[in-house]
């Protein structure tokens, strides 16, 4: 008999979700579908014991139902090296304790488990710094502490986007203009005067009409009438629109470096023709896609899953049985 698939979840509370608009339920309503057995966690229940990657978790069963979307059955500690599938969708920020869970994380990978995304990558890719590695597709950007820089950056470009480099969710973003009496508080507040690295942009104003993109759709994220962040979570409207030719060379040009890092489900911001975050811990606008094209990102998502589980099995098998692998 052929053993039965196992999905775990790592995730923020799943009774907690915003039901119509989260991804992580589409992810899991498709693993259901492709007979994957699900177990669910929060990142409390992460543990290292003697070098095993190991976790409290629990059965999931997951229902396409507003009223009622999820049964949890009773929790056990296991080994997440059982699992042939982990993803991890626990949401920013991305502190200490996200980090020290990728170290949990990247051992169940060794043990076993495929992880998505890759834990190793996690850590290297910051979702805002990481553009620097495409300054072909970005605007003008500077990352900095020194409040005298942003100023001069302010002064350079007439207008700017200020962030910090550990938001989500449209937290903390700031449009600055030439002559804003509030540009040397928000530089004071998001450097820690000085002591902590933000992230500065030009500003694009093409977020207006053509909001940002994260399948042959993007989901342009169209601010409210009274905000100018592109964020779900800050009111934004997602609107989906084929890829255009640009959309498709940003991710020829940063798509094959994000999978030599195993990023297997990823988003980029893009406003104006230009990329403003690469978005690996939790991307979004899945649902979004799905209800307004008639289509199943989770089943695409699913089905590169169950091909990258054969190849990690065979690179696993090759590093524990390294006399089978030439025969």
């Amino acid at each position: 008999m052929t053993p039965g698939k196992r999905l775990a979840v790592v995730m923020d509370p799943i009774g907690a979700i915003n039901y119509p608009k989260d991804s992580t339920l589409a992810m899991l309503l498709a693993a259901q579908a492709h007979g994957f057995e699900l177990s669910y966690l929060e990142q409390g229940d992460l543990m290292l014991r003697d070098g095993v990657a190991c976790a409290r978790t629990r059965p999931l069963t997951v229902r396409a139902d507003p009223g009622g979307w999820f049964t949890l059955g009773e929790g056990a500690e296991q080994p997440l090296g059982a699992f042939d599938v982990i993803l991890m969708r626990k949401d920013p920020p991305f502190d200490t304790e996200y980090v020290y869970s990728t170290y949990v994380l990247e051992r169940a990978e060794r043990q076993g488990a495929l992880v998505v995304n890759r834990p190793q990558g996690l850590r290297d890719i910051n979702e805002k710094v990481y553009t620097a590695w495409f300054p072909q597709c970005c605007v003008a950007t500077l990352i900095t502490r020194d409040m005298r820089a942003m100023a001069a950056f302010l002064a350079e470009h007439g207008k700017i986007v200020v962030k910090p480099l550990h938001g989500m969710g449209g937290r903390s973003i700031f449009v600055l203009a030439q002559g804003d009496l509030n540009a040397r508080v928000v530089f004071e507040t998001l450097s820690n005067y000085g002591q902590q690295f933000a992230i500065v942009q030009r500003y694009i104003p093409d977020i207006a009409t053509s909001g940002d993109s994260p399948v042959p759709y993007a989901l342009a994220r169209m601010p409210a009438a009274t905000d100018h962040r592109g964020n779900l979570a800050a009111g934004a409207k997602g609107v989906g629109r084929p890829l255009n030719d640009r959309d498709r060379w940003l991710a020829d040009q940063i798509g094959p470096a994000l999978a030599a890092k195993g990023m297997l489900f990823v988003g980029l911001d893009v406003i104006g023709g230009f990329v403003t975050e690469i978005n690996v811990t939790s991307p979004t606008g899945i649902r979004e896609l799905d209800k307004q094209f008639g289509i199943s990102i989770g089943d695409l998502m699913m089905a590169a899953v169950e091909r990258h589980v054969g190849t990690h099995r065979s690179a696993r098998a090759a590093v524990a049985f390294p006399a089978e692998a030439g025969r």
